[in-house]
């Protein structure tokens, strides 16, 4: 799966990158030593950005939606109840964005599963904080490297985008767990 989203976010990005240089040759006009070009000089940050922030209002009205006595809900043993699914997103967040930023994480406190208002605060402020930091991305920075989980090292894109795919991931899962108590995920409901 995701495989599937790299090769989704690639193919997605290539053809506004190609844009991007075209216009760089075809009348971009360099101030302040980068290149202004239409509207968006940073057209793969800014998607990134804009996964970021679709994915962080469908997880927390999720989290809003779904009453506090479903919260210990999960399908199988093996998996996560929707309260322990919402403490791993803030903490993932906290701890994965601070290095997509080059930040320290902010700690949270450990919270039962079942403290619907904190893990929703928690969450809000997580996604919050993860704004913040892909807001400081730039096309140029994304090939930066940056300390990753276990020591390793990985492109700053590498991580932004483990970033995403994970709440893409929880998302989807989420909506399954909704959806198996009679709700509705936010995205399948009925716009006013």
């Amino acid at each position: 799966m995701k495989r599937l989203i790299w090769i989704a976010v690639i193919c997605s990005a290539a053809p506004l990158i190609a844009k991007a240089q075209g216009m760089g040759s075809m009348g971009g006009s360099m101030n302040g030593g980068s290149m202004q070009m239409g509207s968006n000089a940073n057209p793969v940050s800014t998607k990134l950005q804009q996964v970021l922030d679709t994915y962080a209002k469908n997880l927390v009205a999720t989290a809003e939606e779904v009453p506090v006595e479903k919260y210990t809900f999960h399908p199988t043993p093996e998996e996560m109840t929707i309260g322990a699914t919402m403490a791993h997103i803030a903490n993932v967040n906290n701890n994965a964005c601070s290095k997509v930023g080059g930040v320290d994480a902010p700690k949270m406190d450990k919270l039962a599963e079942t403290d619907k208002d904190k893990l929703v605060e928690n969450l809000k402020a997580s996604m919050d904080f993860c704004r913040a930091q892909f807001a400081t991305l730039t096309d140029a920075k994304l090939a930066d490297s940056v300390p990753w989980y276990g020591g390793r090292q990985v492109s700053r894109i590498s991580a932004a985008m483990e970033v995403t795919n994970d709440l893409v991931d929880h998302y989807a899962s989420l909506s399954v767990y909704v959806r198996l108590n009679g709700m509705l995920p936010p995205t399948a409901q009925k716009k006013p």
